[in-house]
């Protein structure tokens, strides 16, 4: 994939983020891509839902498994692409594996609560069934100045 497409798709994310942010949710985004085609996308909705499942990637994995099997395709076989604002948990990190992604992008490192780089390396343990190839960086400064802000506010409440 050309750089230009990863930041569109890595700005659709940082979208998904602030908007998330403006509903009282953690401001995380994530999209999948198939074929350079924005297949699903969405803001963490963990507040909102009540769910403290529902981080962005598990909400875009499981809507891009839906659409896949409505098109006779399992997500496992299909060549899908990760761009997400925050290293992803171990939960969503695991689900990356399970759902076979290709490629998964994300903006900024999560030295707190990160299953990739940091924490529990999921993609690196030998019960992992696929690593994806890992991009990491892309619009790192917008994803922590987001979370950044947030927090801010949030501890002044």
């Amino acid at each position: 994939m050309e750089n230009n497409n990863q930041k569109f798709f890595m700005d659709i994310a940082i979208e998904e983020a602030k908007i998330a942010g403006l509903n009282g949710e953690v401001p995380i985004g994530a999209v999948t891509v198939m074929n350079n085609e924005v297949i699903a996308k969405s803001g963490n909705k963990m507040q909102n839902l009540n769910n403290p499942l529902m981080h962005a990637e598990i909400i875009v994995l499981n809507e891009t498994s839906e659409f896949l099997i409505n098109k006779g395709i399992s997500i496992r076989h299909a060549k899908v692409d990760l761009f997400t604002t925050l290293e992803p948990c171990t939960m969503c990190a695991y689900a990356i594996s399970l759902c076979r992604i290709r490629n998964l992008y994300y903006a900024a490192d999560d030295p707190k609560g990160g299953g990739v780089n940091f924490g529990s390396k999921v993609f690196e343990q030998g019960t992992c069934h696929h690593k994806p190839n890992i991009h990491r960086g892309l619009n790192r400064k917008i994803s922590e100045n987001l979370l950044k802000e947030f927090f801010k506010v949030l501890r002044k409440k």
